[in-house]
This record gives structure tokens, C-alpha cells and sequence, in this order.
């Protein structure tokens, strides 16, 4: 029997595309865009297209495994199979898999896992109490159930430490929060109407592919795409003009561009006396950063920040796509948040194609409360457990007291590949006395130093809803298959250990569906008519009603995939049009009192980060290093699977002639890129992408690189301005030709 079941794809990607599996006698052959979708029409990016080689890989993790071998990795091994292996999808009942490896684990029951687990958080808990047992989990899955539900519950009932899921975009949603009070912009299909599009950061070409068809449309009109990045990227590459910036240092480039727009009068006088707070205070602010002062740090030339800033204010609609690695420093937030000025003070709100997107996950607020209940908390402990910082997982293991972490559950998450002070986090792990289970898909560099590992489902396996922070719809993701082997997806896992616990509580033994309704129960009028029953045959755009605009709407609503006119057309969105932010004073806050209580400046400054090569510390490595997301994994997912690692070549470091020159290296040497924190060697590539003073190198799984070396040895665990999240983008290195061994 055939049949094509509608999902979504739940990865850390703002498209959340529209998926329809085909499945036939209970194995799914065929993964494809859905052509019904606005924004994804009908096509998948290179690596969820291949899904199938996940979901069948000989290399899942089908049932409960038991250590009986020592913590950590062992030469030889690997969670992937090499080139020369079966790639093809063949269903799960044939599937050449690959057992691990008996004198490392040893096979057990579900019952055996969740009755040692349970016995082992009772101990912990008991001798040091519950707060020593921590979940650490992130962005493995973004669907509301499986990413923040039933785990919520369970580790909240348990009294457990809560986590600050803080390392990815925190610092960025608190810079563009403190603007505009929520996180709302420019929805993907008026990028089309766009005769001005900035991509700051934002590597649209790899990582936010559906938005360029929208992108394309606009330049076949005349659009002008300007990419503001450090690294050539592929997005830079097919841009009208690449500015390269020095990494670190956006704020000060924003700050430039509101000097010239608003010392030519080139800003909208009428929205900023409207809808902002704070404009004179900013006048002044931006008085401090000439063109010629920002061109210092910034790299770019005095007469580039006059034309970007003239051409911004004046060729209309102009709208900027600004990503989350401007936040990946250590003035991440403060820069986010002087870029989020721009179209406040341009008024580029007011138009169709105008504005700026970040993110759109503040429309589709789902009732988080209902999901998580933190309330459970009080049962547990009579107050809220402590606070752990994600980003600080190395000194958290190795240091923390009061009590120390004794228990660790990983889920969505690859610590030991993906958070900084990658040495001092194995060390954490590899601790004797710490007991930690790894939730997981794969035998991924994190599960090296798991006591239990436990089988998690894909998408394909269970049922979630998901939305998104790239676009204004919402989605169910139905089941396609069943899960394969044992595995199971997180809502069971936790709804199991649970009842492991002996805990009663209700809020233990709802549905999916009935949780589903408890996320779309929100008192939010835009989720007026959004049910679970629509949902599941299909998107539904969050219910924003009628928009006013400077402009004619009636000619420029978006039909949908084949439609050129009728019922179906929705009403661009436009948030800020006429002020309606989310701010205390409910203006765009220019001057903030937020900022002001976290000791910034309450308008916005620049001060360049201290690993840089504009920072004041003393004795610093000259090399600024961009320790990137490559474009053909998504963090560390995706760099196990054979076919999707053919198409990127990892292992490089991308160094510019100049420093390669001054220091003997040549194009394919192997070389030693290292600080205070730890060295990795990795192989030069000398091909223009980065500028002199910058190198570049992208995340992958230790394992899979000789020596189980990660780039994350090099960076840091200082905190950024805002939103106390990590700095990856401000680290220095050197590098120096590597000896032979």
C-alpha cells in the first residue's frame, strides 16, 4: 500500500519546511518538498533531501546500550559509514546495521535502561540532591512536543537544575527584543518586492535557501543584494556587492550608517517621531562613530559605509536579512540591536518588502506554559531549581559545587561536539562519578562518554507540531513510519521515566494530541481557527487579519504555489507599520531602560571585543578565528551521514595569502592552529574567502577528524553582552606549520 504522509522537517533552520513522505508497505521511499507550502514550493535543501540515508543508515542507534568499556573514544571507530558502504534507503527489516562494538557495549532491555536510570537519579538525588542531576539538550529537533514538553515536566517534577539554553541565539533575540519588544519582521515572500536587500551574516545560499527564490525574483526586477559577512560565503559569492567586515565589529558599522542617514537628513522624521523613543539620544550617540573612525574597525572603507548608508535610506523598499552570527561575539547583543535600528529610523516598516527579518517565532507563541509546566518545580522543591548556563558546560562539570553535577541527560544535543572548551568538557565527561545518559540517533562524539545511550526516533518516526522562525506558518508533522528498532521518541522517553519515578501527576499521561491542543489553546488572536484538525492536512498561516501600508496592497498579495488570483491570497504582514511594538513604552525603543539596567550604554556603542584585533589584551594572538557552521551540515548534525559529507570538505582551515605567506604555508599543508585553550590540525586552504587577519575553520564531530580533535578546543566560554550566550566568533589563534610526527 502507498501513501503520502504530510510533515515538517523540525531541524535549527528557519525555512521549517512542508515535507511529504512517500511510504510503501510501511517503509518510506521518497522525501520531497511540499509543492502546497508558500515558502518551501516544493523543494528540500541538499541535506534533508537526503534524508532517507538517515533514517536507514546502518549507523542508527536501534536499542538501549549499556557501557561495559571505558569513557571515551576509541581509535578506529567511527558512527558512519565509509564511502564504500550501501547508501541506498532499503527498508529497516534488511538494513545491513552495524552492531556497535561488544567490548565497549552491551545491549539491554528498556526496562533495564529506565530501572538503572531511575535507581541512579534516586541515589544522586538522595545523597547530593536533585539539583545535581542536569538536562542539557537544544536545537536537536525545534517541534514543540519533542524539543520542550514532557522532558520539561519530567526534570522539573524531578527538581532537577534547569538549563539556560543559551548558545545559540540568546544574546541576538535579547538585541532584537530590546528594540522592538518581540520577535517579529519581514515574512520571506515580500522579500520579493524588495528593491534593496542587505544579508548581514546571513549565509541566505546555504542556510536559508527557500527565502532565495524570493531573493532571485527581486534581482530579476532590478533588486540590489549587498552580503555583509567576513567570510565569503556562497551568499557572497553571488551577491551585487560583498562588503568583507572584520568579525566583531557590526555595531560599529550600523552606528556609521545612522551617522550619514541621519546627519543628511536621510532618515523618516515622521515614523521616528511616531514610533520611537529615544531618537534624539541616538542623534548624538551616532555623532561618535564618523565613517572614517567606524572604517578602522570595520575594515571597510569610509566611502563603502557613505554609499551603503545612502543607497539603504534611499532605494526603496529596502530591507535587511540579519542572522544570528552578528551575536556570536562578544558584543553580539549590542550589535544585533543597533542593526535592528536601522529600519525604525528609515521607516522601512511602512513598506512591503521593507524592514528586517531575524526571526518570526514571536507570532506563533504556543502555550509553553501548559507544555512545561515549571510549576511542577514547587512539588519537588518548594521553589525554582538553580540555573545552569549550557555555554558553561566545561567549568560546570569540572568545578561547579553546591552541589556538583552527579548526573547528566543528553537529548537534541552534542555537547562534546558542539559547546566550547571542547577539552575541558571531555574532561567533565569523563569523570568516574558522573553518570550520564546520552538520548540519541547516532554514536555521536557525546555518546563516547555516556553510561546509557537510549534510541531516538527521527521526524519520520512520531507525531509533533512545529513552527517556525523564518516564516508565519504553522504545521503538524504526522508519523510516516514506525519507529525502527526500539526507539522512541522524547514524549515517551520522558512519559516512561516518569512513571519510573512514581510520579502521578496528570500532565504525565496526556496524548500527543492532547498536548497539541494545549500548544494551540494560546489567547493569542492570531491563532484564532488553528487547530490540530487543520493543521494536519496542511500549513496554516498564523491569523495576522488586515494590514495598513503606505502602499497599494491589493496588487501585491501572495498567492500560493499555482495560484495566480482568488480566495486563497493572504495579506502581507506588516508588524510595525503603524508602531504596535511589544517595548514598556510600546515604541521602537531606541533609548532602552532595559539595555541601561544591564550596565550597556541605553543607546547603543561599540567596544571592540577583547579576543580581537582591536582588543586590549595583553600579549594577543594575531589571528581572529571564525570557528563556523559549514554549509552542508546544520551544527553537528548531518556530518555522520555518507552521502551529505561528499558534498563538503571538512577538515580545512581557510587562511588568506598574505598570512599564509609570513608564515611558510602553502596551499594544502598541514598546519596547527592553536591558542592558550588548545591546538587542532587541520589541512590550509588558500582561496581568498577570508581576509588578512582572519581565519576560518567549521564544526564537525571529533571523531572524525585524526587525534578526535575539535575546532571548540579554540573557543571560549566568556559570555556575550546580552543574553549570556556564547562567543564563538571571538576567539584568537595562531597557526604555524605542523611538525612531523
Amino acid at each position: 500500500m502507498k501513501q503520502v504522509v504530510h510533515a515538517a522537517c523540525p531541524h535549527d533552520c528557519p525555512d521549517a519546511c512542508g515535507v511529504l513522505i512517500t511510504v510503501e508497505d510501511g517503509r518510506a521511499t521518497k522525501i520531497q518538498g511540499d509543492p502546497g507550502h508558500p515558502v518551501t514550493r516544493g523543494f528540500l535543501c541538499a541535506k534533508v533531501a537526503k534524508y532517507l540515508d538517515r533514517v536507514y543508515s546502518p549507523d542508527r542507534v536501534l536499542y538501549p546500550m549499556r557501557r561495559v568499556g571505558p569513557k571515551g573514544p576509541v581509535a578506529g571507530q567511527r558512527s558512519c559509514a565509509p564511502h564504500d558502504r550501501v547508501r541506498d534507503p532499503v527498508p529497516h527489516n534488511q538494513n545491513p546495521h552495524t552492531d556497535p562494538d561488544p567490548q565497549t557495549w552491551q545491549r539491554i532491555s528498556w526496562d533495564e535502561a529506565l530501572d538503572e536510570i531511575a535507581a541512579r537519579f534516586r541515589a544522586v538525588a538522595n545523597e547530593f540532591g536533585s539539583e545535581a542531576i542536569l538536562p542539557y539538550s537544544f536545537g536537536g529537533t525545534l517541534g514543540a512536543l519533542n524539543g520542550a514538553s514532557m522532558d520539561r515536566r519530567f526534570f522539573h517534577r524531578l527538581g532537577a537544575s534547569q538549563l539556560d539554553r543559551a548558545i545559540c541565539s540568546a544574546a541576538g533575540e535579547a538585541g532584537l527584543e530590546s528594540v522592538l519588544g518581540i520577535k517579529l519582521g519581514t515574512e520571506p515572500e515580500q522579500f520579493s518586492h524588495s528593491k534593496y536587500i542587505i544579508a548581514w551574516a546571513s549565509n541566505i545560499h546555504a542556510n536559508n535557501v527557500h527565502l532565495w527564490p524570493f531573493i532571485t525574483e527581486a534581482r530579476r526586477k532590478g533588486a540590489k543584494l549587498v552580503v555583509i559577512d567576513p567570510y565569503r560565503t556562497r551568499t557572497a559569492a553571488c551577491a551585487d556587492w560583498h562588503l568583507p567586515i572584520n568579525p566583531g565589529t557590526d555595531a560599529a558599522l550600523a552606528l556609521g550608517m545612522m551617522h550619514v542617514i541621519i546627519g543628511e537628513n536621510l532618515h523618516d522624521a515622521d515614523y521616528v517621531s511616531k514610533y520611537t523613543l529615544g531618537f534624539e539620544q541616538l542623534r548624538e550617540k551616532v555623532k561618535e562613530y564618523p565613517p572614517e573612525r567606524v572604517a578602522q574597525w570595520t575594515g571597510i572603507a569610509a566611502t563603502d559605509i557613505r554609499k551603503l548608508a545612502r543607497e539603504y535610506a534611499t532605494v526603496r523598499p529596502s530591507v535587511i536579512r540579519l542572522n544570528y552570527g552578528v551575536q556570536r561575539s562578544e558584543g553580539g547583543g549590542m550589535a544585533t540591536r543597533s542593526i535592528v535600528m536601522l529600519p525604525c529610523v528609515i521607516g522601512s516598516w511602512k513598506e512591503i518588502g521593507g524592514g528586517l527579518q531575524m526571526s518570526t517565532s514571536g507570532a506563533a507563541a504556543f502555550n509553553t506554559k501548559a507544555l512545561k509546566r515549571t510549576d511542577l518545580m514547587q512539588a519537588a522543591l518548594g521553589r525554582e531549581a538553580r540555573t545552569i548556563n549550557m555555554v558553561e558546560l566545561g567549568r560546570v562539570l569540572n568545578t561547579l559545587n553546591d552541589p556538583p553535577v552527579k548526573a547528566l541527560f543528553v537529548y537534541n544535543s552534542n555537547p562534546a561536539a558542539v559547546a566550547p572548551r571542547h577539552n575541558e568538557v571531555v574532561r567533565g565527561l569523563l569523570r568516574p562519578d558522573l553518570f550520564t545518559v546520552v538520548h540519541e540517533q547516532f554514536f555521536t562524539d557525546t555518546t563516547d562518554y555516556a553510561d546509557i545511550v537510549l534510541p531516538a526516533t527521527t521526524f519520520f518516526e512520531h507525531k509533533d507540531l512545529q513552527k517556525a522562525y523564518g516564516h508565519y506558518y504553522v504545521q503538524v508533522s504526522n508519523q510516516a513510519i514506525a519507529p525502527l528498532g526500539e526507539c522512541r521518541p522524547n514524549v515517551e522517553l520522558f512519559r516512561a521515566l516518569a512513571e519510573r519515578m512514581g510520579f502521578e501527576d496528570a500532565c504525565f499521561r496526556e496524548t500527543v494530541d492532547e498536548m497539541i491542543d494545549l500548544a494551540l489553546g494560546s489567547d493569542d488572536p492570531w491563532f484564532e481557527g488553528i487547530t490540530r484538525e487543520r493543521l494536519e492536512v496542511g500549513q496554516v498561516r498564523m491569523n495576522f487579519g488586515g494590514q495598513d501600508s503606505d502602499q497599494d496592497a491589493a496588487d501585491l498579495r501572495f498567492p500560493r504555489p499555482g495560484q495566480r488570483s482568488g480566495p486563497t491570497q493572504t495579506q502581507p504582514f506588516l508588524p510595525f507599520a503603524q508602531g504596535g511594538f511589544r517595548t514598556p513604552s510600546g515604541k521602537a525603543e531606541l533609548y532602552s531602560e532595559v539595555v541601561k539596567a544591564l550596565g550597556l550604554d541605553p543607546v547603543a556603542d561599540f567596544t571592540p571585543p577583547t579576543e580581537s584585533r582591536h582588543g586590549k589584551q595583553p600579549g594577543a594572538l594575531p589571528l581572529e578565528l571564525l570557528a563556523r557552521k559549514s554549509d552542508n551540515f546544520l551544527n553537528s548534525t548531518f556530518s555522520n551521514v555518507a552521502s551529505v559529507r561528499e558534498m563538503e570538505e571538512s577538515g580545512l582551515l581557510e587562511i588568506s595569502s598574505p598570512d599564509a605567506l609570513a608564515r611558510g604555508i602553502a596551499d594544502g599543508d598541514r598546519v596547527r592552529v592553536f591558542n592558550h585553550r588548545g591546538d587542532i590540525l587541520l589541512k590550509a586552504r588558500v582561496d581568498g574567502k577570508v581576509q588578512p587577519g582572519v581565519v576560518s575553520a567549521s564544526l564537525n564531530w571529533a571523531k572524525m577528524t585524526p587525534g578526535f580533535q575539535s575546532i571548540n578546543a579554540l573557543t571560549s566560554e566568556k559570555l556575550a553582552d546580552m543574553g549570556n550566550s556564547a562567543t564563538f566568533y571571538s576567539v584568537l589563534v595562531e597557526v604555524e606549520l605542523s611538525k612531523p610526527s
